[in-house]
């Protein structure tokens, strides 16, 4: 697109993101108590050249954009001027029902690829939304059209988060291609401005990792300037000048740069003679011209690139720039006030009353409106794309009589992907280096692991005996990771929009130890929140993985799953119980449904979700296999009578997950001497609890018809291998008495009945709660 054109855009750009932000903050009635939006503007402006170039002459309808969060108004303003956005939700920007403060895909109306908001995450996506890219184009899906580019505008201040190094050595192993991070090197963080030398630190690291690495330093301008007489010089001093000093004589103005150079480089004559030549106004220009400010310069460092492999430009920028605020070290929290907005729209040359106009501050409103159909991003208008629907695989029936809910994963897992089809070649699995031990490996062994060329797996070539049969090739289904669970989640995420940023429905399934499910908690809040669709297995958990001790023995996980919006979380005790959730998800995770739930509808069973299943090590002697409709129903809604309670029961039991066995056993032995004892399978604490907040105490959820039957006086006592607070609340539905019995505390080595012992979770312990608490005589 011509330069000039691309100029008048960006001055629309910049006046539709600050005029957003100024409504927000001073025109819009706002409640007592709102927070003023504040950094927005400063961080907004930065990104407004890079964002122009990138959307309206750089990018393709087939590439996808991770725009740093603060820029969420320059991404607004943009969509805006390309007709995807309303002027209604710009002016109710940061209000309810408005424009996002950080993009989302799931809140936001205009063409948002990936959401952003909790810095660095969605930086990392990108990387693996590109591996997944290349994992459905490996199978000749998705159209055949050129490769997208995986792009990500990136805060300087981002790059100290950790996921993103953890991934940049994940990419580097899977030979990471058309991916671009663009870093908005401004110099300037929240608090302050960043260390000296920075760059040269991120220049090592990336090219470290193969990446290809492009320095936008100098504007056009800029450029123009080095080249007259004494042009050397001032190139020097620029490059020299600390960054602190630089956002200084920014903020201060053009008679400040000229005071501080003569007074840094004295007379020099053609130095000298370059600085006459331009007034105050022009040398600030001057100065201000750094290579993320120029479109020109911007253009060229991006055509310039001829190949796939992972990009890095760094460009430099000024916080602020454009806006009285430029280059002030407080910035972040700092907005124009309405004398300095209504000079900055004199400036802008908007006339009042046409500030929402798409063409009021561009100086050839009409050949650059004209300009706009068509632009290449937006040639092929917003860009997700739906995917048919795919069967789930048939039912699958164990015969083993004694087994764990982890073993019996991996063998529901591995015999989809014997009996084959749709569903079984759509399943990419993947593991943070536990894959072996969470139940995957017979999978891995018969699908394969997937690469991008061929690699030879050396032992058996070797024939050395091995049970890992790991040869790695562009059909493999499963990808292996290094032992970081943030890649994991951020994985799952990116093949969990498959078929939104590709076309292409993937079941994506992934397993970690349960317990570091919390060490990758942040990166799954954030796919859940992109309304990513996958499965993941936190196994094994719980202190029942005794020997182990209490850094592998999760406490917390059954509240993440209960609490956790968009995932549906489950912990089976029986192998028939799982199969039936397993087979439910493959159509769960399809779904999509009104995302607004109907106030009795809080499952969201319309639109879908991920699911999470909480599985264990602890072989569990099975009872037979029970396949019907009815069964299957209560176990998806969340629990069923194991044992159904008589007319007069005064105590029931109610459990989740592997404790099973000594519930059974405590239950048979109270039942000797209380006949009409009760003991409630939970499948899932989290859709029984979500189906009661929605019915209100209306009486129509499924824990309500289930406890409804027991008489008022009748006591509850829940067990489950983790926090008590997971069952603890079913006391509240009908107002019957409860007694809650999990682990609260950090557990340690020892056998199975050990630990149960000390935490009070073993048939023995059971009983003493229920002679504790219930009148009669006392259970032996």
């Amino acid at each position: 697109m011509d330069d000039d054109i691309l100029k008048d855009i960006e001055r629309q750009v910049l006046w539709t993101a600050c005029w957003m932000i100024h409504n927000a903050n001073n025109l819009r009635p706002k409640d007592e108590g709102d927070v003023k939006v504040g950094g927005h503007q400063a961080s907004s402006a930065s990104m407004v050249s890079l964002l122009t170039s990138l959307y309206f002459d750089i990018l393709r309808p087939e590439d996808r954009v991770a725009v740093k969060p603060h820029a969420a108004p320059v991404f607004h303003a943009i969509q805006y001027l390309a007709g995807n956005q309303t002027r209604a939700k710009l002016e109710n920007f940061r209000g309810y029902g408005g424009a996002q403060s950080y993009p989302s895909r799931t809140k936001d109306t205009d063409d948002v690829d990936f959401s952003t908001g909790s810095v660095g995450l969605g930086v990392a996506v990108t990387s693996f939304a590109s591996i997944v890219q290349d994992y459905v184009r490996a199978r000749g899906w998705g159209g055949g059209g050129k490769a997208g580019r995986m792009v990500a505008l990136v805060g300087d201040a981002e790059l100290d988060e950790g996921n993103i190094y953890e991934c940049l050595q994940e990419g580097w192993k899977h030979d990471l291609r058309n991916t671009w991070w663009i870093i908005d090197y401004n110099r300037q963080s929240l608090d302050g401005v960043v260390h000296e030398g920075l760059w040269q630190r991120i220049e090592a690291i990336f090219r470290a990792f193969d990446w290809d690495v492009r320095i936008i330093r100098h504007g056009a301008l800029q450029e123009a300037a080095f080249a007259e007489p004494g042009g050397g010089g001032l190139r020097r001093w620029i490059e020299a000048c600390p960054n602190q000093l630089y956002s200084a004589l920014t903020f201060q103005g053009g008679a400040a740069w000229r005071k501080r150079l003569m007074n840094d480089l004295g007379d020099q004559g053609a130095m000298t003679a370059l600085l006459d030549r331009r007034s105050d106004d022009e040398l600030a220009a001057l100065m201000a011209n750094l290579g993320g400010h120029c479109t020109e310069t911007l253009g060229r460092a991006f055509r310039s690139v001829g190949h796939d492999r992972p990009t890095l430009f760094l460009a430099y920028t000024i916080k602020g720039w454009g806006t009285p605020l430029a280059g002030h070290k407080d910035n972040h929290s700092g907005l124009m006030n309405p004398r300095q907005f209504d000079t900055f729209q004199t400036v802008m040359g908007v006339a009042a009353g046409t500030e929402w106009s798409p063409g009021c501050a561009m100086r050839d409103p009409a050949r650059t409106l004209a300009a706009l159909p068509g632009a290449g991003f937006f040639s092929h208008g917003t860009r997700r794309h739906l995917a048919a629907p795919v069967a789930p695989p048939a039912a699958v029936r164990l015969g083993d009589r004694v087994v764990s809910t982890q073993v019996a994963f991996g063998k529901i897992l591995d015999e989809i992907g014997r009996i084959g089809g749709a569903a079984a070649d759509r399943i990419v699995t993947t593991a943070p280096d536990v894959t072996v031990s969470t139940g995957l490996s017979a999978w891995a062994n018969r699908r394969g692991l997937f690469a991008r060329s061929e690699r030879g797996d050396t032992f058996r070539d070797e024939r050395i005996p091995s049970t890992q049969k790991w040869g790695f090739a562009p059909a493999g289904q499963h990808i292996e990771l290094g032992i970081a669970e943030m890649n994991l989640f951020l994985l799952l995420g990116a093949a969990g929009l498959s078929h939104s940023l590709f076309g292409e429905r993937l079941f994506p399934i992934g397993t970690v130890y349960d317990p570091f499910v919390a060490r990758g908690l942040d990166a799954l809040n954030y796919a859940c929140y992109m309304d990513a669709r996958f499965m993941i297995v936190g196994t094994p958990s719980g202190v029942t993985l005794a020997p182990e001790g209490g850094a592998h023995q999760s406490i917390g996980s059954p509240l993440i799953g209960i609490s956790q919006d968009g995932l549906a979380s489950f912990e089976p005790a029986f192998a028939d119980e799982l199969a039936a959730i397993m087979r439910w998800s493959f159509d769960y995770l399809q779904r999509d449904g009104e995302r607004s739930p109907a106030p009795d509808g809080w499952l969201r069973d319309e639109a879908g979700g991920s699911v999470y299943l909480r599985l264990s090590t602890r072989p569990v002697e099975q009872i037979g296999w029970r396949d019907d409709e009815a069964f299957v129903q209560d176990v998806i809604q969340g629990g069923y009578w194991l044992r159904p309670p008589g007319p007069n029961a005064e105590v029931v039991l109610a459990y989740q997950g592997a404790v099973a066995p000594q519930v059974i056993e405590a239950a048979g032995r109270i039942g000797q001497d209380r006949r009409e004892i009760g003991v409630l399978a939970v499948t899932s604490a989290d859709r029984l609890n979500a189906g009661w907040t929605a019915s209100g105490g209306r009486g129509g959820s499924h824990v309500e018809r289930l406890l409804g039957r027991l008489p008022r006086h009748c006591r509850i006592v829940t067990v489950t291998d983790g926090h008590p607070l997971t069952l603890g609340w079913l006391g509240s539905v009908h107002g019957h008495p409860a007694t809650s019995l999990g682990v609260e505390h950090f557990g340690q080595t020892g056998t199975i009945a050990d630990l149960h012992a000390h935490f009070g979770i073993d048939a023995a312990a059971i009983i003493r709660a229920v002679n504790r608490t219930t009148p009669g005589r006392q259970v032996a």
